[in-house]
């Protein structure tokens, strides 16, 4: 995986793990250990989810670039349509809180893609490809005056 990669997965796991930490404690005063249980997999279930679909947006972007903003649309609405399949699959689970469950799916969401904004807000991204050949300067076609 490239840097530039790996800094965006950084720059929007960590701030992802860190609000996950933040409701699990929150889950943990209101609902006790099912609710910290619930939270922390709702957390993970987001980083995953989110951090496989970047992998797979990043892959998309360097092979196919055409594609790219379609393959960005269709995959981050497969990935929410698929967090809501979670929630509702463990809506009467006995594993955990389901409600501590699903705020910490929410909460995590909402700062995986708040963080993925501004990483890419602030990165420099090249709208034209500069040309690689060595030393080649533009020549002026125009009159000098």
């Amino acid at each position: 995986m490239p840097s530039n990669d790996v800094r965006t997965l950084l720059h929007t796991a960590v701030p992802t793990a860190a609000a996950g930490v933040v409701t699990v404690a929150v889950s943990a005063a209101l609902a006790g250990g099912k609710g910290a249980i619930g939270a922390a997999a709702g957390t993970l279930v987001v980083i995953l989810f989110m951090g496989i679909g970047l992998g797979v947006l990043q892959r998309t972007a360097k092979s196919l670039p055409h594609l790219f903003q379609a393959m960005g649309l269709v995959l981050y609405t497969t990935e929410l349509l698929l967090l809501f399949v979670f929630v509702a699959a463990f809506k009467n689970t006995t594993l955990f809180n389901p409600r501590a469950f699903a705020a910490a799916v929410m909460v995590a969401t909402l700062v995986w893609v708040a963080a993925q904004i501004r990483v890419h807000m602030k990165t420099k991204i090249l709208y034209v490809e500069p040309d690689s050949s060595a030393g080649k300067t533009p020549e002026n076609t125009g009159s000098s005056t």
